[in-house]
């Protein structure tokens, strides 16, 4: 689906609701900032590799991925066609880029212990961050966090983090989603902000310069754990993150249950004018949907335009006043939207 497309598909889908659209298109090469590849060996060699069903793709070149990227792939391909240690039993690559910095995970149906010398080798030989995995095991060589700068109507926000954290697949649609919410929040009436699923804080910290206080809950502890530490980058203070489920910080904001995790924390004393949720594909459970009822504004970041709307028949007290469609995956299937509700009068 191009554009256009999309843009046809969400207005069709919410064609029930009077609201404001707009839309942003991505480049269409050279935007994607993580790329999963299988490993396919044939007569002694390995080649980068698709799978769709049955259908195998053997991948020469990949447009969709930035440039840093682009240029390591035959950097690697040719490095482990020489080694037969490290190709033998190899299954699938996963570049990661950001601005700043990259790395390469490689996945092994082996004993990767076997092998960490001409890991470490092949790590200094491409001077690259390298993480490998197999069952149960992992290897850091160079380290395996990543550096990223996104450049917000003229200000840089500082943020670190490694593959096992959800991070936005185009850098630049990223930082158009971003300035978008910043500039539609900026002359509503805020207090506080209240963010379900907040990962390691890419929408947190920007947000925080235009909000009173910020409580931002996420599961896992990785994400926390960078999260707290973006927040340092950034010199942002007013920020509280709490590692809880969205199910369980429902529990707690109701006080039907204490929570050890929240023993410093008195949810009393904040006044959330908004929720942000950013679910994922599954969409809200019905625990967040009569959680998010409790505020005046909800902002819905999605990853499917079918479990918003399916959300927004248990939203009813609320009107959809501004829908964006975000062209995340160019030429895909694959829509990402943001919608901005206000409770009705």
């Amino acid at each position: 689906m191009n554009l256009d497309e999309k843009s046809s598909y969400l207005k069709e889908l919410f064609k029930d609701f009077t609201f404001d659209f707009v839309s942003f298109a991505s480049n269409t090469k050279s935007y994607r900032n993580k790329l999963e590849l299988a490993i396919f060996h044939q007569d002694d060699e390995i080649h980068y590799a698709m799978f769709e069903g049955k259908k195998k793709y053997i991948v020469k070149e990949c447009k969709i991925a930035n440039e840093k990227i682009q240029d390591l792939m035959p950097l690697v391909l040719k490095a482990l066609n020489s080694n037969k240690a490290l190709k033998e039993r190899l299954f699938g690559v996963e570049f990661l880029s950001t601005k700043l910095d990259m790395s390469l995970t490689l996945l092994y149906h082996k004993d990767i212990e076997q092998i960490k010398t001409e890991l470490n080798k092949f790590s200094e030989s491409l001077n690259l961050k390298l993480i490998a995995r197999s069952r149960g095991k992992k290897l850091v060589f160079k380290d395996e966090i990543l550096k990223q700068e996104l450049e917000i109507y003229n200000k840089k926000y500082h943020y670190v983090y490694t593959n096992e954290c959800f991070c936005q697949a185009n850098t630049y649609i990223n930082e158009k989603m971003i300035e978008w919410l910043l500039k539609e929040l900026k002359d509503e009436k805020k207090r506080d902000l209240l963010e379900l699923y907040c990962g390691y804080g890419n929408f947190t910290l920007p947000l925080s310069f235009i909000f009173e206080r910020v409580v931002a809950t996420e599961l896992s502890k990785k994400n926390i754990e960078f999260a707290l530490k973006n927040c340092e980058l950034n010199g942002v203070k007013n920020i509280k993150f709490l590692r809880l489920s969205s199910e369980d910080f429902s529990k707690a904001i109701k006080k039907e249950r204490e929570f050890f995790r929240l023993r410093d924390v008195n949810l009393d004393e904040f006044y959330f004018s908004h929720i942000l949720l950013d679910p994922p594909r599954a969409g809200l459970s019905k625990e967040v949907v009569t959680l998010a009822k409790n505020y005046e504004n909800i902002i819905y970041i999605s990853c499917n335009p079918q479990s918003l709307r399916q959300n927004l028949e248990h939203l009813k007290e609320y009107e959809l006043k501004k829908l964006a469609l975000f062209d995340q995956f160019v030429d895909t299937k694959h829509i990402e939207c943001i919608a901005i509700l206000k409770r009705k009068v």
